[in-house]
């Protein structure tokens, strides 16, 4: 008897409106379990169903199909999609009512969820975990805010929303990227501060939300050198000894692209996809750059899917709305 299909490590991206023919042979490696989209991919409801579809029908286990849509300036798809705010707008109404800020913070995850799902789309990499220290325009006022309470209330209705129509969320980026200036898509960000700050601050949102169940975080493309030289997205002591051990987390791993500049610093393609493996990442994004991708692939032959992970991987698939 053949041993059941299992839901590759990698994320790779698409080029275009239309799966071509190289897409499909890309995305049919076994090593590939999933998409994200980006707003070169989408013209119009019509055009992202046919996509989505095509994507989806590539192989089995299928695709998982990801987007970062968390509202304010980050939301891949605007054109016909609700238009969202800001996270940070709804932490400044927490101080007029909380009742009222949770309440549209669930529904922006309800919306959020329920537009994707009916596209088959599964995750939308949101909320944002991150404090808002002032500091860090890439993150800014995709915060819900800059204390720890508020990031948690909210971040928690938002959650609430997205599982009500069937998406499960991601927490990012872990273990905090708030409190640095530098921006991980170009550079290696470097955080300085002693641990007992980052456990008093930065780790707390995610600790409420993985004792909620939280189903997916991402890790953060920074370096925190009161802990581990290495970036928190390829070392194993913030993936297996914090987050899995201390903090409990039994939900999958993402890392950020590796694509990106916070990762480059670290060595190749393929050094970086290694790491991030041998610290227990589940799934692994690779985005904007086809060639490299390839290139991967190829590399990485002696690499098989992991049962666990694919079991984890397998529980994001989108459900029926509650």
């Amino acid at each position: 008897m053949n041993k059941p299909s299992l839901i590759g490590p990698l994320m790779l991206d698409v080029g275009g409106l239309e799966v071509t023919a190289e897409d499909r042979e890309v995305l049919s490696h076994p090593l590939v379990g999933g998409v994200i989209l980006f707003t070169r991919n989408y013209r119009d409801a019509v055009q992202l169903k046919a996509l989505c579809d095509d994507l989806l029908a590539i192989k089995t286990p299928r695709l998982l199909l990801a987007v970062d849509h968390e509202g304010g300036r980050i939301q891949r798809f605007r054109v016909g999609f609700s238009r969202l705010p800001a996270m940070r707008s709804i932490g400044e109404r927490l101080r007029e009512s909380v009742a009222n800020a949770e309440a549209e913070a669930e529904q922006v995850g309800n919306t959020i969820g329920t537009e994707l799902a009916a596209f088959g789309i599964d995750l939308p990499f949101a909320p944002v975990l991150d404090i808002d220290h002032g500091v860090s325009g890439v993150i800014g006022d995709r915060a819900f805010g800059s204390d720890v309470q508020t990031v948690i209330q909210l971040a928690r209705a938002f959650r609430r929303g997205l599982n009500r129509a069937g998406l499960s969320a991601t927490g990012k980026h872990y273990p905090g990227h708030g409190a640095v200036t530098a921006d991980s898509h170009h550079e290696l960000p470097v955080d300085r501060r002693p641990l007992a700050d980052i456990e008093r601050g930065e780790l707390q949102p995610f600790e409420a939300l993985i004792r909620d169940g939280l189903e997916s975080i991402m890790t953060a493309h920074v370096r925190y050198t009161a802990v581990d030289d290495t970036p928190a997205s390829l070392s194993a002591h913030w993936v297996k000894t914090v987050l899995r051990k201390q903090l409990g987390f039994q939900g999958v791993v993402f890392t950020d692209d590796l694509s990106m500049g916070g990762a480059a610093a670290v060595g190749s393609m393929e050094d970086r996809a290694r790491m991030a493996l041998d610290a227990g990442s589940d799934m692994l994004l690779v985005c904007n750059d086809r060639p490299a991708s390839i290139a991967l692939l190829d590399a990485l032959r002696d690499v098989r899917p992991r049962p666990t992970a694919s079991v984890r991987l397998h529980n994001l698939y989108r459900r029926e709305p509650a």
